[in-house]
Formats: structure tokens, C-alpha cells, sequence
């Protein structure tokens, strides 16, 4: 981890020496704080339009996985484009605008693999069906199952 922020302000440095060297020191900071002024506008109404997606997906009675992760991406793109420097401001911007779904669809798979094999260490083979548990009927005759099934979609 200490490797990664390393190369993080080394990329930074080097980004805002590029940009500085081609337009000037005033001009790197104008787009620098032209950067977090757009990027802070761009937050809060990408914000307010993934919060009325999840009002409306839970009124209706379906899953908000979608939401919630964009709503959690829109909050670290804001994070970043607050950020100094060009490097941020840039992943910032991949996360504020509709590129986002890029990343969701990554992170709901990765959290998707990590939950099924987190469960299946802890309590053994888990099957993961359409977001739901999914309970034996009352009265079956079948003997019970030694593992939950969990319904993921």
C-alpha cells in the first residue's frame, strides 16, 4: 500500500510539473481550482440524481444495489476532485461522470465474489441466488439443508 501512494504523488508531481511547465504556475493553479469548482458542482448534481434514483428504486420495492454503489462512487469522486492535483481531479472525474458504470459493475462483482467466499469459509458452501435467502417451505418432508442458500438477484 505504502508503494501505491508513493507512485500516487510521484504521478501527481509529475503531472502538475507538465502542466506547469507548458501554461505557467498562475495557469496550474486556475486549473486547479477551476478543477475543484467544476468537479464540486459536477458531485452535487450527480449526487442529488443518484439519490432520487434510490428513492424511486426503493419506493417501487426493488433492490438498490445499482444506487447505493453509484451514490458511494459519486461520494469518492467528489472526494478526489477535492483533491489537488491533476491525477485525482482526473479519477474523480471517471467516477462523477457516466464512465461510473465501469466501476460499479467491477465493484459489485468483486464484492459479490469476496461475500460468497467469505460465507463459504465461515459457514461452508453457500449458493448465492437472486439477492434473497431462500427458505425450505413449511411442511416439506425433505430433510433440512446443512448450509444456507442465500438468493442474490
Amino acid at each position: 500500500m505504502g508503494v501505491v501512494i508513493l507512485l500516487y504523488v510521484v504521478a501527481e508531481v509529475a503531472a502538475v510539473w507538465a502542466v506547469s511547465s507548458a501554461i505557467g504556475f498562475l495557469g496550474t493553479i486556475g486549473l486547479l481550482l477551476a478543477g475543484a469548482f467544476l468537479g464540486s458542482w459536477l458531485a452535487r448534481r450527480e449526487g442529488a440524481r443518484a439519490a432520487r434514483a434510490f428513492m424511486q428504486t426503493a419506493q417501487a420495492g426493488r433492490p438498490a444495489h445499482a444506487e447505493i454503489t453509484d451514490g458511494m462512487l459519486i461520494a469518492l469522486g467528489g472526494v478526489l476532485i477535492m483533491i489537488p492535483g491533476f491525477v485525482s481531479d482526473v479519477l474523480g472525474l471517471l467516477l462523477l461522470l457516466p464512465t461510473r458504470g465501469v466501476f460499479r459493475r467491477a465493484w459489485l462483482r468483486r464484492i459479490e465474489k469476496r461475500t460468497v467466499q467469505h460465507a463459504n469459509q465461515a459457514r461452508g458452501p453457500v449458493m448465492v441466488v437472486d439477492s434473497e435467502v431462500v427458505s425450505e417451505p413449511p411442511g416439506d418432508d425433505r430433510p433440512q439443508r446443512s448450509h444456507p442458500v442465500i438468493d442474490a438477484g
